[in-house]
This record gives C-alpha cells, structure tokens and sequence, in this order.
C-alpha cells in the first residue's frame, strides 16, 4: 500500500478509536458467540484474496471462539479525550516517570547512540514515548492489559461498526506478519485496539516503520527494547521530525484576547516576537525562522505554547495535543530541563507522587477504591474521591488535591 494512502488510514483509524463511543449489535451471549465463529469463518477467505495462506490464518485462530469483552469495554474510555489537561499530565509526567526515564538514558546510552546517530531522532523523545506507551514495558506484563491481537481485531470487526473497517484492515496486516516471519501466533499480543509490542505499533504501522536494530533478523517490538524505540525512530523520521530541533516552546502571552485572536495561527518565531510574545526565562528564540502554532490547552489561563514541526510529527503517533504535549514535556525532564513557567488553571494545589500513593491507600481502607495503588488518579481514584466527598457533604469535584488528603489524614 502507497505510504500516502496508509497516512490517512491511519489518521483515519485513530480518529475513529479515538474519538466515538462503541454502537454494539444487539444479540444475546450465545447467539453472539456463534455468529462470532461464522464471521472468522467468512472471514477466511477475505484474507486469502488479500494474501493470506490458510494454514496460516487457521493456526493465527486456533481456541479463539469467542469475542474478548474487555475489548469493548475498554473502547469506551479514551484518556485524551476525557482528562483535564493536567489531570493527563499528573499521571504521565511526574517523578517516577522522569527518574526511570533518566536511569534507562544511561543504561541504554550505546543503544541510544546508535539510533540517534541512524535516525536523527532525540533520545529523550524516544523514552518518554516508551513511558507513555508502556510505562517503560511494564504494561507489556499485564495479563489484564495484554491481549490476542487477532481476538481483539476481530471482535471490533463483528461487534463495532464504527471501527470494522480498520479492525479488517489491521487483521489482515497481523496475518501477514505471521506468515512473513516477524511474530508467532501466540507472540502476536497487544492493546485492546491492536496496538503492539514496547512503543504500541498497529500491524500495518509496524509493517512499513520496522526496524531490526539489533540485528537478529527480526523487528522484534514485543522483546527487544533497541528494535522498539528505532522502529518508533523511524516512523517520527519519516513522517517529517526535523532532527536537532525542540517540539515547542511554552511562552508568555500579551494579552488574553490576543491569544483568542491568534489561537492556533501559524507565524514564523521573529513573528511571534514582534507580537510580544517571549519565553518565560527571557531568552530568545534560537531559530527565529522556524514556524510555529500557538496552542493554549488550557485557554488563555494556563501555560501557552508556540508549537514547531515536531510536535506535530509527535501528533502522528497519537492525534491529541495532550498525548504530543506530554511527551514533549517528559522528553525535555528527562533531558534534564525543568518544570513549565506558568501553572494551569486547576483551582487546586495538586500532591505529589508519593501524596497520591497515600491517596489511594487511605479511601482503599475506607473501602471505597479498589483499583491499583499506582499514584495515578484515573476514573476509579476520581469515583472513590466523589463517593468520600459525597459522604461528608463535600462539592463532589473528584479533584486530588491536597486539601482533601488533608481531611482524610484527620479523619
């Protein structure tokens, strides 16, 4: 398939996977079951007509009768569409994350040097990307999280209309992933959605941006982290990363309705300058020719950013301006720079790593979380947070603040 026609699947996939709610057929268990078994059945011999050998199809489906519920479930819920901006953040760029991040930077500096000097794509950008993806391979561990990659594909093939075309697509390129060598069956694991291995490929992804740079014969995303991050590498290369150049630059705005006004126009730097609009640290802009986007996540009361190329290279990855942000954001900690200027607007004063740890054991004693004791406030910690406001008479805001873990240490 011609690069050009894969980029807007694939823009168009992730829009999909993104953005919607699931609209699921209408059938009792034991009828879904069945029909599940006559589509990847009738489903054959579309991946034979693509290319697909049936011995090989056969053995990709071998046990797999039933669609994965968790799919759906987990369809419902897209972070970067839901959190806060800060909230998204919180959980991703944090002292945990920038900490494991500094230590693997040195552990994999001969890597690193290699696919730097290959690819021309920053290091740092390529471990917080990992982070993001993965938590550094972590999630890759997770029964609950790792599913069968031809399972999950076929079940929002049957079950989701929405997303059936691209679920098609993507289990024909896994099926020719087995059948070309890269993966075995049961090594063809991933996401609810397909995506893959360390840095989180979608099979027809991983099919034009894998990189063997280990050199074993293999693009091995599942095991081999040097494989992982070049295949990352290339695929940013690729699709424009100016090498040597940052993501963005947060900056102070003159006014807020100036801001409105210009609200992501397009200027050169030395533009942007003669607007009045400066970085925080009072420095200049060090490619004053290079073009830029103004993006305030957060309105025009929170951090404000002039955006370059390569933040929205990073966009290719995952099309969310909080996903492109935090990488950026992390790859810059990691590198060693620091936190942004200017707060966001969260009306709170937010806890640390180790405040939200004890968060999330004081309302687990108090029966009201269940989930991971991980630090990270998602939709359980914020059902538990409302569940204890609500008990007390509290406005029910789900925020971890340091209030509220003030008034749980009291009580």
């Amino acid at each position: 398939m011609p690069e050009a026609t894969h980029d807007r699947l694939v823009r168009g996939a992730a829009a999909a996977l993104l953005a919607a709610g699931l609209s699921l057929a209408a059938v009792a268990p034991a009828a879904a079951d069945a029909g599940f078994r006559r589509w990847i059945s009738d489903f054959e011999s579309v991946a034979a007509k693509a290319g697909v050998r049936h011995d090989v199809y056969r053995r990709v489906f071998a046990g797999i009768d039933d669609p994965d519920p968790a799919v759906i479930e987990k369809a419902r819920y897209q972070p970067e569409f839901n959190d806060q901006v800060w909230d998204y953040l919180d959980n991703r760029v944090n002292e945990e994350s920038i900490a494991e991040g500094r230590a693997l930077r040195t552990k994999l500096k001969p890597w690193l040097d290699r696919i730097e000097a290959r690819f021309g794509v920053d290091r740092d950008v390529l471990l917080a990307i990992w982070s993001m993806e993965t938590n550094y391979g972590r999630v890759l561990k997770r029964d609950d999280v790792v599913r069968s990659v031809p399972r999950s594909l076929a079940t929002l093939a049957y079950l989701d209309q929405r997303r059936a075309k691209y679920a098609r697509t993507q289990l024909i390129a896994a099926l020719k992933m087995v059948q070309e060598g890269d993966v075995s069956p049961a090594g063809l694991t991933g996401s609810w959605a397909g995506a893959m291995g360390h840095t989180q490929f979608i099979p027809t992804s991983y099919r034009i941006y894998r990189a063997d740079m280990d050199g074993n014969g293999h693009a091995d995303i599942w095991t081999s982290v040097p494989d992982a991050l070049a295949t990352t590498a290339n695929l940013l290369r690729k699709n424009g990363w100016q090498s040597g150049h940052t993501w963005g630059y947060e900056i102070e705005i003159p006014s807020d309705a100036v801001a409105r006004k210009l609200r992501r126009a397009n200027k050169t730097l030395a533009q942007w300058a003669a607007l009045g609009f400066r970085r925080p640290n009072g420095k200049d802009f060090p490619r004053p020719s290079d073009r830029a986007n103004l993006v305030l996540p957060a309105g025009p009361d929170g951090p404000a950013f002039l955006m370059t190329k390569n933040f929205f290279v990073l966009k290719r990855y995952n099309n969310a301006d909080k996903y492109a942000l935090a990488v950026g954001h992390l790859a810059d900690r990691i590198g060693g720079y620091g936190a942004f200027e200017n707060t966001w607007p969260r009306g709170y004063t937010p806890l640390s790593m180790e405040e939200r740890y004890e968060l999330q054991q004081r309302l687990t004693h108090r029966g009201l979380y269940d989930g991971k004791i991980d630090g990270k406030i998602g939709s359980g910690s914020k059902s538990a947070i409302m569940a204890y406001q609500r008990q007390y008479g509290m406005p029910e805001d789900g925020n971890a603040s340091k209030a509220l873990l003030d008034i749980l240490r009291s009580r």
